[in-house]
């Protein structure tokens, strides 16, 4: 069997009960340790029960875990003695062995941890005290913890089951878990990209036989600072399962809907969420492996299947019932029909703070009063705003080890694009309360014991040089030949790029420091298709040069050591799929959630030009440009994008869905200009985007117009882009603003001047230097400036720059 050397601990996370935590419990040398991948039994179609003519193996029965890692296949790294592990292995080959989770054993490798890679745990691990003070936080009361790690001793697995404690056991590992990261990553062998051997292709010659005891009485030890310092918690390694149940829903679509919902609001590397089949609720142990269910069905709940979920709560499981049908104790489900599918205005009750209003699609069913001795279990956490006060969302307790259920009878795994919107007044509900929509279910999600806070910042990735221009692309690397060092440097204030010609996978990726692979040939993404950009790029010297990355700091700080002494034919643009330092007006910093197309654009624009006296005006055209990258497109001319003054992207005058921001330096007669561009193409979440509003139109019209993608309406925009400007240096704004005006959403808008107490104003135009005009009753026509983000033209506030 081939062993892997394992000194990467990065992204797995640690059992509370680990011996990782008490550096003199580390691994004796009689232990081995391994790594056991399972994966769902859907996955390969795995729907058989277990030969009950085969003695089964329960994994936690033969090692103690110490650390896992979420997602699918689900890892467990445990240790085990020689004995006991072979006792796994033979299982495994004879399909004997039992995961706790419930899912499929599909490899084991035994391991070697790195003497390093434990040291710098140990110096990391919080101490004892710190880790029992978390657990008596979170964890119900319930017997100590005894021996650890290594499983039942014969008395205890002789005792019945109810004299035993463990039905109280609580399920929950939501936020008990630490991120290991250490500084020696970058030097070790990871292990998920290593070939990991399976003990199925290992020779069975290799492996001790069983002991005719094959109950194989494992080791109790005693640990007096887990017995008393510790409630108890999992000891089986149970992953942080969320199961979605849908009935005899069987369609792939509703399923992945309902998940990504999910996984935008939950911490993503801290939960793996599966299907649980109807067939699967009366058989499989999910009980015991679960942390949250959700329904998200309104089929009736049969008799069997009720019970297990009762079960469930009883055990502290938790519930989310997304318009589903389940209920029970001091509710039940009244139906009211004229609500099915209508969008209304709900009111949710907030602990510390006013009520908030928003609007949802609700079921056509509200909740009302159940048993009677139960009552007092329920708690309204939303209504419908009507006369009657319909409760809409409830929350109840049940039994004593902490059960709860969350129930709603409003449709809040759903957005506008997912449900059947009649009217144009719904979607532009629907769509203005998306970014509260999301707010609740987290709030209800935290209050189940989930963890949503936002996840650890992705890695930063290499950039690549691109052109769709050959020539251009090797004109660029001569230039490159003269103007970087020997190492290939080129240095810089904001960020130092490094030019080379391939890049491996532990190359070293800073915030100030980036590679720049420079050999097209090795580039390959699923979020940028160069062929794409080619096709749509039409410009004379814009946007030839790119710099891709999949993950980066802010593709302002990119062009910085590079846009003063590059060729003017050479246009530099720097692109990205993710950003973490996004800059926006005022400052802002922002992380760009996946489906934005995200741009800097280098231009060069003469001081004594048209243009070059109204620098102001860039933003504008910019913005204009971003619009008719869309509805320039034949049969996309009346999606509803449009400019907002001075420098955002909307749709209609409802939701931004994108901005500009621009940097000049002037350099004797020239300005160098950094155009920043952002705006949402493919995630409907938290707003809006622009396929949402191609969608809408499909709705509407009847037609079958396509997605967008970023790559295109990049190479879009700077096309437009490019032509604007020679419009406006030949013809200064008047050959502009007729464009302008035709996608602005200002016309005939008031406003306030000064502040939202202010003397009121209406909206005329734009100015010769791209302010806007406005005409107050009795003294004309006034130019106003924005002042940062204390522009809010959605508030009528407009502050003025004297």
């Amino acid at each position: 069997m081939l062993v892997q050397f394992l000194d990467d601990l990065n992204r797995w996370s640690l059992l509370l009960i680990s011996p990782f935590i008490y550096p003199e419990k580390l691994l004796n040398a009689e232990h081995i340790a391994f790594v056991t991948e399972s994966i769902s039994a859907q996955t390969e179609n795995l729907q058989r029960a277990p030969d009950s003519s085969k003695e089964v193996v329960k994994w936690s029965d033969y090692c103690s875990p110490l650390a896992y890692k979420p997602g699918e296949p689900f890892k467990l790294i445990a240790e085990a003695s020689v004995d006991n592990f072979s006792s796994l292995g033979i299982a495994f080959l004879e399909d004997r062995l039992q995961m706790d989770n419930g899912m499929v054993p599909h490899k084991i490798v035994s391991v070697h941890l790195q003497e390093s890679a434990l040291k710098e745990l140990a110096q990391e691990a919080p101490p004892v005290k710190e880790q029992s003070t978390q657990m008596d936080e979170v964890t119900p009361a319930g017997t100590a913890v005894k021996s650890g790690l290594a499983g039942q001793s014969e008395e205890e697995k002789s005792k019945p089951e109810e004299e035993g404690d463990h039905e109280e056991e609580p399920n929950n590992l939501s936020g008990e878990h630490h991120h290991l990261h250490l500084s020696s990553c970058h030097e070790c062998l990871q292990l998920e990209n290593s070939t990991i051997e399976s003990v199925k292709f290992a020779s069975a010659e290799n492996i001790p036989e069983l002991p005719d005891d094959s109950s194989s009485k494992l080791e109790e030890e005693k640990d007096d600072c887990l017995e008393k310092g510790m409630k108890r918690v999992n000891l089986a390694g149970k992953p942080p399962n969320v199961l979605i149940y849908l009935g005899s829903e069987r369609a792939k679509g509703k399923f992945e809907q309902v998940r990504s919902v999910l996984q935008e609001c939950v911490d993503a590397e801290s939960y793996t969420i599966y299907q649980l089949h109807q067939e699967q609720v009366l058989r499989d142990p999910w009980i015991d492996n679960s942390l949250l269910l959700v329904i998200a069905t309104e089929e009736p709940i049969s008799e069997g299947n009720h019970k297990q979920f009762m079960k469930f709560l009883s055990k502290g499981g938790k519930i989310l019932g997304l318009s589903s049908s389940f209920a029970f104790g001091g509710v039940r489900i009244k139906r009211k029909n004229k609500l099915r599918r209508t969008v209304h205005e709900l009111v949710v009750s907030k602990k510390d703070s006013p009520e908030m209003k928003l609007d949802l699609m609700v079921s056509g069913c509200v909740f009302e009063e159940g048993r009677k001795e139960d009552t007092g279990k329920v708690k309204t956490l939303c209504r419908l705003n009507n006369a009657e006060k319909d409760p809409v969302i409830v929350h109840l307790t049940h039994g004593d080890s902490g059960g709860e259920a969350i129930l709603c009878q409003a449709h809040l795994e759903l957005d506008s694009n997912s449900m059947d919107v009649q009217t144009e007044e719904d979607f532009n509900l629907l769509k203005m309360s998306n970014t509260k929509r999301c707010e609740v279910l987290k709030e209800l999600l935290v209050s189940l014991g989930l963890s949503c806070e936002l996840s650890e910042l992705p890695t930063l990735t290499p950039l690549y040089l691109l052109s769709p221009d050959e020539e251009i692309h090797l004109a660029f690397l001569k230039w490159l030949e003269g103007n970087v060092d020997a190492e290939g440097l080129r240095a810089s204030s904001k960020v130092s790029l490094k030019f080379v010609s391939s890049c491996d996978s532990e190359a070293e990726v800073t915030p100030s420091l980036m590679p720049v692979v420079t050999e097209m040939g090795s580039f390959s993404s699923e979020h940028f298709s160069l062929k794409t950009y080619q096709q749509n790029l039409q410009t004379k010297k814009m946007g030839k040069i790119l710099l891709f990355s999949e993950v980066t700091t802010s593709t302002m700080n990119l062009l910085d050591g590079l846009m003063l002494d590059v060729p003017e034919e050479m246009g530099l643009i720097a692109v990205a799929v993710r950003q973490t330092q996004g800059k926006g007006r005022g400052g802002n910093v922002w992380l760009s959630p996946m489906g934005c197309a995200l741009s800097t654009l280098h231009i060069t624009i003469p001081l004594h030009s048209n243009l070059g006296q109204r620098i102001p005006f860039i933003q504008h055209l910019v913005s204009l440009a971003v619009v008719e990258s869309v509805r320039s497109i034949p049969g996309y001319e009346d999606i509803e994008l449009r400019v907002k003054w001075p420098n955002d992207i909307y749709y209609s005058d409802l939701m931004k869905l994108g901005g500009v921001l621009v940097n000049s330096t002037l350099m004797e007669t020239t300005f160098h200009i950094l155009i920043g561009f952002g705006f949402n193409v493919n995630n409907s979440n938290p707003t809006i985007c622009i396929n949402d509003l191609i969608t809408k139109f499909n709705k509407e019209e009847g037609t079958k117009l396509k997605p967008l993608t970023a790559d295109c309406l990049i190479a879009r925009t700077v096309t437009v882009l490019e032509r604007l400007i020679d419009i406006f240096q030949e013809k200064g704004p008047n050959g502009i603003l007729p464009r302008y005006y035709k996608y602005w959403v200002h016309s005939g808008k008031q406003v306030r001047l000064h502040s939202e107490d202010g003397p009121t104003a209406w909206i005329v135009g734009i100015d010769d230097y791209g302010y806007l005009q406005v005409h107050q009753e009795g003294k004309g026509i006034d130019s106003v400036h924005p002042d940062g983000n204390s522009f809010d033209m959605l508030r009528n506030l407009i502050v003025p720059k004297h």
